[in-house]
């Protein structure tokens, strides 16, 4: 099996990234097919990924063997900052080799690899290395997470901008609806988005993720 891998990241690091990756996971499970989540680099927990046991209560599923051994989320650092700055507060090296060997790994067991980032594609992973390198370097497919916020329009130009300059494809733009706190500028978001797709990423699909899953 050689599954296919998409990589799950945010306008922002509040964007709603977590929820949309289990939704997107249910989809696909609906489906017919095999799909496991694997979070990028963690950050903020010591010993078990938070965002991996949140990503299977929302699909309704048990813990599996991969999660209990580490392959979905190898890598993780205690301080709840930007990778960069993570691994200088905990002392140690990013060694991405650690997160290609994992997303193999899955993608050889599963039809479908959803690779959560975190924060954002400018996130810095070193000082001159920051995830959309990793993501443009590995040629993965993106699925954008974004909502209504304040915000959110100009968050959402700007990662639609930034995947077309380095060609990597946009796969599905998951507009969040559980951040919907206004509903006028959220109406006019939506239609702001759906037709700015329309133009420019006429390939990409727009999902709608419910409040509840």
């Amino acid at each position: 099996m050689n599954g296919e891998k998409i990589f799950v990241t945010g306008i922002d690091t509040d964007a709603g990234k977590t929820y949309a990756t289990a939704w997107l996971a249910k989809q696909f499970m609906a489906q017919g097919k095999s799909v496991v989540t694997q979070k990028f680099i963690q950050t903020g927990n010591v010993d078990f990924s938070e965002d991996i046991t949140r990503h299977r209560e929302l699909m309704g599923i048990s813990l599996l063997p991969e999660d209990l051994d580490h392959t979905t989320a190898p890598i993780i650092f205690t301080y709840p900052a930007s990778a960069q700055l993570a691994a200088q507060k905990d002392g140690r090296q990013i060694d991405l080799s650690i997160v290609d060997r994992s997303s193999e790994i899955l993608a050889s067991r599963y039809d479908v690899v959803l690779i959560e980032g975190a924060g954002g594609l400018m996130v810095p992973i070193t000082d001159d290395y920051m995830t959309i390198d990793y993501v443009s370097s590995r040629k993965l497919p993106v699925a954008l997470v974004t909502n209504s916020k304040l915000g959110s329009i100009n968050h959402t130009i700007l990662s639609l901008e930034a995947l077309e300059h380095r060609n990597i494809p946009v796969k599905y733009v998951l507009y969040s609806t559980h951040l919907d706190s206004d509903k006028i500028i959220a109406q006019d978001t939506k239609r702001y988005v759906a037709q700015y797709l329309k133009k420019h990423f006429p390939e990409a699909e727009l999902l709608f993720v419910p409040v509840v899953l």
